[in-house]
């Protein structure tokens, strides 16, 4: 039972009419209010900016030589899903978002797009400068920052066809310009594809857990899942996207309807979400890795879409 007593007002209500009267209603009213809140929370965090972009400068070598090459989350989780919303065509102008080391820059120039990445730590795109040698591609880069609206801009008006951001928005201290650039950078028609650690269920406030329970039948069974005590309210958290990391690093928490409600107010639509997972484990475990947690999602990936002007 929860700390208003619901479970006995429900049973009460099944036995019996309730009749409903202004009287009835501002009871409810007083009685729910101080546990009821209005308050518009805000998305942005422009006072850690700073230090989030030299943090990630601190980082950026180090998280390329760990996972560079790809891991199972960019493998399995995120790249073929992003890739399929995005739904790219030889010669269109893409835009990659917090672009990191290049790595699905230089996937989708191997598909045929026209590719512009951008990131705010000058040690990535060295990184991403060298890859593009290596690996033969060309993709054009910029160190630019997306809380700047007018560098956003100079990329050029309704130039590109795609935009993408991949596994970066938590890791933004600001999001409204970043969506208001690119709402403009996109053609009428064009695509966002953005995907991010699920807020629900991957965030700095959830713990992951393992239990053993008996079912009626008298086996035992192993759950797995995860706790969730805070949600609604955006913070900003510091913790390790690689375990053993030189420093950690900003995750800016905000709930979903906040995430999208910033892409809505710059004029785009939703057409495509998906909540992707892991496949379960080939055997068994006991551990508390995502691959272990094949119902719960970790990720979540969004494609926005500006309307076509009438």
């Amino acid at each position: 039972m929860d700390e208003w007593g619901g479970s006995k007002y429900i049973a009460d209500a099944e036995l019996s009419p309730v009749h409903v009267t202004p009287i009835l209603i501002e009871t409810i009213h007083q009685f729910f209010a101080p546990h009821m809140t209005t308050e518009k929370h805000n998305t942005e965090f422009p006072e850690h900016a700073s230090e989030n972009s030299r943090i990630w400068n601190a980082n950026a070598q180090w998280w390329d030589d760990q996972i560079g090459g790809g891991n199972v989350f960019q493998d399995v989780l995120i790249e073929p899903h992003t890739e399929r919303l995005l739904e790219v065509r030889p010669g269109d102008m893409v835009l990659d978002v917090a672009c990191g080391a290049g790595r699905f820059a230089r996937r989708l120039a191997k598909l045929g797009a026209k590719v512009i990445g951008i990131d705010y730590s000058d040690k990535f795109i060295e990184r991403c400068k060298q890859r593009n040698v290596a690996d033969g591609v060309e993709v054009e880069y910029h160190i630019m920052d997306t809380c700047d609206e007018p560098a956003m801009l100079s990329l050029g008006e309704k130039a590109f066809d795609r935009a993408v951001c991949t596994m970066a928005l938590m890791d933004m201290p600001c999001i409204e310009p970043l969506m208001r650039s690119v709402s403009k950078l996109l053609k009428p028609g064009g695509y966002f594809v953005f995907s991010f650690l699920h807020p629900c269920f991957h965030s700095a406030t959830i713990q992951r857990f393992v239990e053993m329970g008996e079912e009626q039948s008298g086996r035992h069974v192993v759950r797995k899942g995860v706790k969730v005590w805070e949600y609604l309210t955006p913070a900003a958290w510091m913790t390790e996207g690689i375990i053993g990391q030189p420093e950690p690093q900003f995750c800016f928490h905000r709930p979903l309807h906040l995430i999208l409600n910033v892409g809505f107010q710059a004029g785009f639509v939703i057409d495509a979400l998906e909540e992707p997972a892991l496949p379960p484990a080939e055997t068994e475990s006991e551990g508390l890795r995502w691959i272990d947690m094949s119902e719960i999602p970790p990720v979540m990936i969004v494609r926005m879409q500006l309307p076509v002007e009438s």
